[in-house]
């Protein structure tokens, strides 16, 4: 009986019980695809890190939500990566192979710094009718800033639909039709609707997020690493904030009772900029799980 160690990490946060939930399994290597799919599901988080062995990189990563892996996902390589450091690994610069290409993790007194891919921005033929109705909010609050800020996808390794937001009241009280943000997304080829407002509960926080990806197993995610990501790099696009702060605070998950705060840098970001997300993270459940055989075909026909 193959048992691994598995872990529930909460990232973006020092709190247990907030942030956002990752699962982490430190020892993946000898695991199939299907069996970290079946791991990921059972563990539930909206996406688990599986850390492998690399001749590329310091070490390897795969990342499954329940339903299906996905290239890159901030979260869990914040949690991943905050483990690693609680268990020996010295603050630096470590290397990470992904499916999106070798990226750099930098560890800094207890704040995981993730690099994240080459920025890329393009407008998007969404009306904003249409944004509205899926995210069930009416649609003059999604035209005021329309002037500075179209609606865009933007990526540093998953892309997201940035969808702007005049007040934090319009962000709260919206009622999103998953299956419809689930067809926008596609429409876009998009992971999902990452909606923002610059109206904020703190001070020091820049904006106020929430983040949709029911195509991705994740109907609402609590702080999204890759989204913020590529708003920073979208924010920098089109000069948004002058100048660009140095380091930007994004808080989110404030709806779903798991409030967090990822950090970004995008200062620099253009087509050729890098783009930083990081973040603290604290360890929340840590145990065994019996590793589920590897079935070629489980489906029973009649």
């Amino acid at each position: 009986m193959d048992r691994r160690r598995a872990l529930l990490v909460d990232a973006f946060t020092s709190d247990p019980c907030a942030g956002n939930a990752a699962g982490v399994v430190p020892d993946a290597d000898g695991l199939t695809a299907d069996q970290m799919q079946a791991i990921a599901a059972e563990l539930g988080a909206s996406e688990t890190a599986f850390l492998l062995d690399s001749d590329e990189a310091d070490r390897a990563v795969r990342y499954f939500t329940p339903t299906q892996e996905v290239d890159l996902c901030g979260h869990a390589t914040v949690a991943s990566h905050a483990l690693l450091a609680e268990e020996g690994l010295e603050d630096g610069t470590h290397s990470l192979e992904t499916n999106v290409g070798v990226l750099d993790v930098e560890l800094d007194d207890g704040v995981v710094w993730m690099t994240q891919d080459e920025p890329r921005i393009r407008e998007v033929d969404a009306t904003y009718g249409e944004v509205a109705d899926a995210l069930g909010v009416r649609e003059e609050a999604l035209t005021g800033l329309e002037a500075d800020l179209p609606l865009a996808r933007a990526t540093t390794g998953l892309p997201f639909l940035m969808v702007p937001v005049e007040y934090l009241s319009d962000l709260s009280e919206m009622t999103p039709d998953m299956a419809a943000i689930e067809q926008l997304a596609d429409a876009h080829d998009c992971t999902g609707l990452f909606a923002f407002t610059f109206d904020t509960l703190e001070r020091a926080s820049t904006l106020h997020a929430r983040m949709f990806a029911p195509g991705a197993g994740v109907p609402e995610d609590p702080v999204t690493g890759t989204a913020s990501g590529a708003c920073g790099a979208y924010l920098a696009h089109y000069a948004a904030l002058d100048p660009v702060p140095e380091r930007m605070q994004f808080e989110q998950g404030f709806f779903l009772d798991r409030g967090g705060y990822a950090l970004v840098e995008a200062g620099a970001a253009t087509t050729e900029g890098v783009v930083r997300v990081g973040g603290e993270a604290t360890v929340t459940l840590d145990g065994d799980l019996v590793v589920p055989d590897d079935e070629d075909d489980d489906i029973v026909e009649a």
